[in-house]
This record gives C-alpha cells, structure tokens and sequence, in this order.
C-alpha cells in the first residue's frame, strides 16, 4: 500500500506547485536539524546531553513529516479534484435520464390521443389539422425538434420539419415498434432524420379508436444536441478547464462540452472505479470519472449511457482561490480547525505536527534554561533551535493555511454546485408540468364536454375515464380535474374524488384561469396548503379549455395538483446522496421552505438564513462558512433561472432557491488559539543574564511562568481524566516517566492536572488541538497545568517586570507582576508560582504511589468502572 501511494505521489506532485514548494522547505528544514545535532555533538557533547533526545526527536519528526505531509496534501488535492469532476458526471448522467423518462410518458400518452388515432386509422382525413395538432404539442414540448405519423408500411402521413420532407421510412424501428407492447428508444443513424449522424427518437404504435387495430406508428424526435449543449453550458466550470462528455456503452463520446477538444465518436478511456490514476488519452494524461446512471422511477435510460468528466493533469490543480479565510471571523475559523480530525485529516495531521515541533523546541528551549558556566557553549545551538523552531512554525503555518483554505474552496464548490443542480432539477421537472396542462387542455372531448350547459352523467363518466388514463402515466400527480367556466368541479382522479367532484376552485384561480388569452398561457397557484392536496403545500397547474368551435371562449379549466412533497424530496435526495454530512433545502425568497430533507424542519417554515443570499439574481450561486444548528458548516444556494421558455419567457415568475449546509462539527466553546503575529517578541541581544520565562497563552492572553519552576510540556491527550479530586480544577492525572539520576532506569511519577484558567476566571477551559499541559515543579511538588497554546522561552532584564498594584489582595492573587516587552508595547502577565502551590497544597496535590495507581487504572480508556480500591484509598 505504501508503495502505491509513493507511486501515485511522484506521479501527481510536479503539478502541485505549492506542494512542492512545501516539500523542499521541509528538506531545508530537516537538514538545519541535523546540522544543529552535529553541531551540539562535535562541540559541546556533554553540556547538550540534556536537550540531544530532543534534538532527535525533532529530527526524527521532521523525516516523518517528508514522508508522510507531502503524501496527505496530494491525496487531499487529488481526493477533490475526482469528488468534483465525479459529482458533475454524475449530474450529467442523472438530468439526462430525468429528462428522457419523461419522453417515454409523452410518447405513450401521444400514440393514443384520439383525434391523431382516428387520422392514421382513416376515420379523418384533413392532414393539415393534424399537422396543426402536433405542431401545437411542438410548442408545449419544445424539447421535440420533429414528430412524425407513419403508417405500418413506413409511408410518412404528417411530419412537423419543413426542413426534412419525408415519404417513406425504411428503418427497422418500425418494424420493432409494430410488435412492441410498449415504447421503443432508439439512438442511432435513422433515415428518419436524414440531417443527423445521429437521432433520438421515442416511437410507440397507434391502434384504431373502435377495433384496437394497429394503424400506424407515433414517432417523437427528441431535440438532443440542443438539450446536451443546455446541460454543458449550465454545468461546466467556468474556466473550460475540464470537458463534461456523455458516453455510450462502448466508451464512444455520444456528446461534448468542446467538440474540438474531444470530438463526437472518439472512444475514451474511462474510470468508473474513481481511482486516483492518470489516463493516457490522445498524448495527454487526464484525471477521469466514469458514472452511470441508477435509473429514475424504474426508467434505467439508455442502456450503457454514462457521465464522464475529463481533466487535463496539468491544469486540474490550478485555478483562482479566493482567500476565503480573510472573510471568516476568528472564531468559525478556529471553530472549524477544532474538527479538522473529521472534514480533513491531512490537515489534521499537519496541525498535531506542528504542534509537536513547537512542544519540542519550547522543551529544548526550557530545559537549558538557567544553565551558566559551561553551559554557555549551548547558546549559539541554543540560538539556532529557536531560529529554526521560528521557521518550522511558519512553514506549517502556511501549509496549514494552504490546505485549509483547498478544503474549503473545495467544500463551497462543490456545495455550489449541487445547489445548481438541485434548481435545474425542479425547473425541468416544473417545466414539464407547464406542459402537461396546456396539452391536455385541448383535448377534444373535454372541451366538448365543458362546452354543454350542464354535463349527464355518462359525459361525467367520461371525462373521468380520461383523466384517469392521462394519471395512470402521469403519476406525478395526486389528482387532475376539470371545471367550468363558474369554477365547479365536474370530474375529478385521485382519492376522495367523490367529495372533490362538485366544490368549486378558489375565486383567484378561476379569475387567473378565465384571463388566459392564448393556448400557450396557463397559471399556477401560489406554493400553499390546498383541500386538493389533503391540506398540503403544492402548485396547482391550471390551463384554460376553450370551446371547440370558437377558440376565444374559455368553457372551463383543468387543474393537475403536482406531488410536491415526495417529487421534491425526491431530487433534493438525489442531489445530496452519499454527502451524508449536507442537508438540502428548496425556500422562497422569503426563506419560507418548500422542500427539505432536515427532519426537524417542516416546510412552510422560515429557514434561519443570511438574509444576503435571499437576494442573489436568478441563474447566480454563492456560498459562506457559518454556523447551522450549532454546528460549524458552509451554505451554498443558487437561484432558479427558469428552462427554455419556463419561467424565461413565458410570463410564469416564481424564484426558488436550493440551500445545502454541509456539516463539519459541534460549535466549540470559547476558542483557544491564538494570532502569535501580535505577541512576537523582539529579542535583546544586549541581554545576557537576565531572568528566563516561559511564556504561553490562556484566555487568548500571554503569560508567563518562570523557566527555573518548569519541566517541560506534554500534550493534553496524555491526560487521564477522573473525578476524584477534591478540586474542581483538578481535571485528571498524569503519567511522567522520570530518570532515576543514577542513569539505571526510569520511573513513574503520578501528578494531578489543574485547569489553570478555572482556577483564574472559574469556569472550565475549552480544549483545543492547541492545549498542553505545563509541568511545573515547586520543592517536592509537582503539578501539571492546562494552557492554551504554548508560546516561548524568552529571557527578561530586571528592569522589564514590575510588580502589580494587585498583588497583595489576598493569596488567591496568582499573578503578582507584569513583564514590559517590545519596548513596552506587550505587556506579559507573570504567575508567582509560590502563590500558586500555597494556593493548591490545601487541595492536598501530592499523589501516594498505591492512590496513583489506582486513579489511573480506573481513569485509563477501557479499564473497569469499578473505582472503590482508589476510593477507599482516598478516603483514608
């Protein structure tokens, strides 16, 4: 496995700029640290015997972090890069599928329609009035670019494509259509469409209105290269950086984003696997992913038609990154980093490593403290461990940024994008919907049936019949109904129609209906709970029936109540799946919600949202890093921007936005971290013997322990939390291995830890990946503190600290004087370690052997629960 990454990093790194940058800082760095080790061996190897382990340490960690640091940032990089180019195949495989399940319902209902049955069967004859029929189904449908009539010898009776005259067809699709009991889907060469390499074409059998005979064959041509350079056009970067393809079962390019990149009918290499590898294509390596489809209500599309996307290597980890990080305040930002073990563990690990290198040098820095005499041959060593601790700082300083600024980039990116997907999903479903009423608003028996002045029960029966077979394929609808010009309903699909069947629509509606001037106009209710859908929000698509004989007299309406609950619900899913950490949301511009998929919200809800992305303009996307249900998440949305003429052009105006917050973690408590940027401190060289200090952070402010009361410092992690201590600052135990002084072994020492900022302000610290605990020694004491973040180890003439006018408040006053630094311009709160221990030897904070052993065995992950030994002990 190792191998295989080392393989993949050597393939991916010399087009990562700043990862190489990052590389080669790291081997500057690690050969300082040996240099230095060589140094303190050849000219002062006993007098660095105390900080050599140290020194090894640190080199040992920073040959680790060549291997293993450069190694997690490009798995990050490349990791983004496929989750990004695969989401987008994804989407390009699902839209399209979407789309065509709904071809398979218009052909269906099509070949039935009774007034194009009764001309193939030669019950009518005007040629000219079925050429009008489909031509106004054209203009609902616009996605048809030519519907043709057949007859079962292939002679064209009607075709719409004055471009293409046809007489006869040849194609074997009729003769597989005649037999099919259902829709045939072919995607091929047809002499058909004479003008295209390649035709979609939807055909079905057309059977006599009175004996069932099959007459002829319907054969809807779908408009296929306009849909595909629609769905191109709306979801591919930006930058033309990548090529968005649709592929057909043998890896042939069936569509191109950019034709001349890589043109229709090239074979392609392809990735269904997601595996980080480079593939070799016309020269160039590429990053690839291969998707197919999972079908959409039992419609499996094309068969073998996949989404693939296609990066050139050279270019897949470049682009313009906005600095995001400058826009988030100090608390998200650190908030964020808290969780950085879940939302991206690369980063996670530069972070413990940069910590680790800061711990060992500030130890280093510590443990020489105070030493004089011989021990001055340290100090140039000295010098150069805190110069290069100082450089190491920065440079994980800058990878941590770097990193953490891609993961967000990325995050909001790919949140963006599903947002616009997740819009473009509900505009096409919604424009299918506008259709769908203005089609069956002509339906000849209808309009005659509204026409008369009252309807029997057999025109009724009729009518509901009708309804009933357009549902029956239609099934995202709950109910269809027709009512006259008075608003009443007089047939009625779906449940309870019987109670539905003679109330009246609202008042607006009908107004609305009864204003619609031209067959191409239609209405929708508002996004309300309505009677016709059990009390639930929906739209109701409403078109105006017009009588027979003179078309500017509306005789009534039909209604279709749209499914919105499960339909919605349906694409926000889809949009979202495997992001287990986003939830999605469809809101107006009002922040009310139409849809969701957060089970603790219902819609008709205000969705808690930036006011500013409720204005963004239609056909717009954005993002931000905030904080959601008392989590850490970005919010991305994109505003709905219609679908060919739906809600463009045809007059029908009603914004939604699709809002996704993706997750990262529970908000932290106060943070922790610190800008050390502020709390440089300039060095004196003219100080030589002056006092020592170890600094460090609480609170987010700088104070200081003097070096000769402190050890060293350990991670937090090494913490054994218990609650046997008689202190509420005492939050756990720690194990230390001390050297005997005779250099025969080590043994252990037991010490409690106190929480050094409840012990100050009296509420329990928030740890961070920053917190350490402090070893510090008084006499024959020894205790452990909890501290923020550790800073340095500087020294300080007398004349810099002064005493505060506090200090004689009272013992329970830690900090006794203050340390003026940079000229006076930082002042450093120093800690009378005396008064501290006075403080906590009432707390009794000397452990016994039996006492420490028994807390940490009981405090020790996975040891038993049972504590009462180190009770009883405690107790006496």
């Amino acid at each position: 496995m190792t191998e295989h990454v080392a393989i993949q990093t050597e393939t991916f790194l010399p087009y990562m700029r700043d990862v190489t940058k990052c590389e080669q800082s790291l081997q500057e760095l690690n050969l300082m640290w040996r240099v230095i080790e060589a140094s303190a061996k050849m000219n002062c190897p006993s007098e660095a015997k105390t900080i050599l382990p140290t020194m090894a340490a640190t080199r040992t960690g920073f040959s680790r972090l060549e291997r293993e640091l450069v190694v997690s940032l490009v798995q990050e990089k490349v990791r983004n890069v496929l989750t990004e180019i695969g989401t987008k195949a994804q989407y390009v495989i699902d839209i399209v599928v979407r789309n065509l399940f709904e071809r398979t319902a218009d052909v269906g209902f099509l070949a039935t329609d009774r007034e194009l049955c009764n001309f193939v069967a030669g019950v009518t004859d005007s040629v000219e009035a079925i050429r009008f029929r489909l031509r106004e189904y054209r203009n609902k449908y616009t996605v048809y670019d030519e519907i043709i009539l057949l007859d079962t010898e292939g002679n064209v009776l009607v075709q719409i494509d004055p471009a293409t005259p046809l007489e006869h067809s040849a194609d074997a699709l009729i003769a597989e259509t005649l037999n099919a009991d259902t829709y045939v889907e072919t995607f091929r060469f047809s002499d058909l469409r004479p003008g295209k390499e390649r035709a979609l074409i939807y055909s079905r059998r057309m059977q006599h209105p009175q004996t069932g005979a099959v007459v002829g064959i319907l054969c809807l041509c779908f408009h296929f290269e306009e849909e595909m350079a629609g769905i191109f056009s709306s979801h591919r970067d930006a930058e033309a950086r990548s090529n968005m393809l649709l592929l057909d079962a043998d890896n042939r390019v069936i569509a191109s984003a950019d034709k001349l990149w890589i043109p229709v009918g090239t074979e392609v290499p392809v990735n269904r696997d997601g595996n980080a590898a480079l593939m070799l294509f016309c020269g160039r390596e590429y990053l690839v992913r291969t998707v197919s489809s999972d079908g959409y209500q039992g419609y499996p599309g094309p068969i073998g038609w996949q989404g693939q996307v296609m990066i050139p290597v050279e270019v897949a980890f470049s682009g313009v990154i906005s600095d995001v990080l400058t826009k988030l305040s100090p608390e998200i930002a650190e908030g964020l980093l808290s969780h950085a073990h879940s939302f991206c563990p690369p980063l996670y690990d530069i972070m413990t490593a940069a910590k680790t290198i800061q711990r060992i040098v500030w130890n280093g820095q510590v443990m020489t403290a105070g030493q004089r005499g011989e021990m001055l041959k340290l100090k140039t060593i000295l010098d150069q461990i805190s110069e290069t601790g100082n450089r190491s700082n920065e440079l994980f300083a800058q990878s941590i940024h770097d990193l953490y600024q891609t993961v967000l980039v990325s995050g909001m990116r790919d949140a963006e994008f599903t947002t616009s997907l997740l819009v473009d999903l509900l505009d096409r479903n919604l424009y299918e919907r506008s259709d769908d009423c203005r089609w069956w608003a002509l339906t000849p028996e209808l309009r005659s049936a509204l026409a008369q002045p009252a309807q029997d029960q057999a025109t009724v029966d009729k009518m509901s019949n009708i309804l009933a077979y357009i549902n029956g394929l239609y099934t995202v609808y709950t109910r269809i109904f027709v009512y006259d010009r008075h608003g009443r309903i007089v047939a009625s699909t779906g449940e309870h129609a019987a109670d539905i069947v003679g109330g009246n629509i609202d008042d607006d509606s009908l107004r609305q209906v009864l204003s619609l001037r031209t067959q191409q106009q239609y209405y929708v209710s508002s996004f309300t709970p309505s009677a016709l859908y059990d009390g639930k929000d929906t739209y109701i698509y409403h078109a105006a029936v017009r009588d027979l004989e003179n078309e500017a007299v509306v005789v009534g309406g039909i209604g279709i109540v749209f499914d919105s609950t499960p339909e919605f619900s349906n694409m926000l899913a889809s949009g979202i799946t495997a992001k287990k950490n986003m939830k999605a949301f469809y809101i107006d511009r009002n922040a009310r919600i139409i849809s969701t998929t957060d089970s603790a919200r219902a819609v008709g809800e205000t969705l808690d949202i930036d006011p500013a992305l409720l204005t963004i303009p239609n056909g717009s996307r954005a993002s931000q890093v905030t904080v959601h249900d008392g989590e850490y998440a970005i919010v991305a949305c994109s505003a709905s921007n219609g679908y060919r003429e739906f809600k463009v052009s045809d007059g029908y105006q009603e914004d939604v936005i699709a809002v996704v917050f993706e997750s990262f973690g529970a908000v932290q408590g106060a943070g922790s971290q610190t800008d050390g940027r502020q709390y440089l401190l300039e060095t004196d060289p003219t100080i030589t013997d002056g006092n020592e200090y170890a600094t460090f952070f609480s609170d987010h402010n700088l104070f200081a322990i003097s070096a000769a009361h402190v050890v060293e410092a350990v991670p937090f992690s090494e913490v054994l939390p218990t609650s046997m201590g008689t202190r509420a600052e005492q939050i756990g135990v720690l194990n230390l291995r001390r050297d005997d002084g005779d250099g025969e072994g080590r043994r252990k020492e037991f010490v409690w830890v106190f929480d050094l900022g409840q012990m100050m302000r009296g509420t329990r610290s928030a740890v961070s990946g920053s917190s350490q605990v402090m070893i510090v020694r008084e006499g024959e004491h020894t205790i452990g503190l909890l501290v923020d973040e550790l800073h340095a180890v500087p020294q300080f003439n007398p004349a810099q600290i002064m005493h505060t006018p506090f200090a004689m408040q009272g013992a329970s006053m830690l900090v006794t004087q203050v340390i003026k630094a940079n000229n006076g311009q930082l002042l450093i709160q120093a800690i009378d370690v005396g008064r501290l221990f006075a403080l906590l030897i009432d707390g009794q904070i000397a452990l016994p052997p039996e006492l420490a052993e028994a807390v940490a065995e009981t405090a020790a992950p996975g040891a038993a629960a049972d504590g009462k030994r180190a009770v009883e002990l405690l107790a006496a």
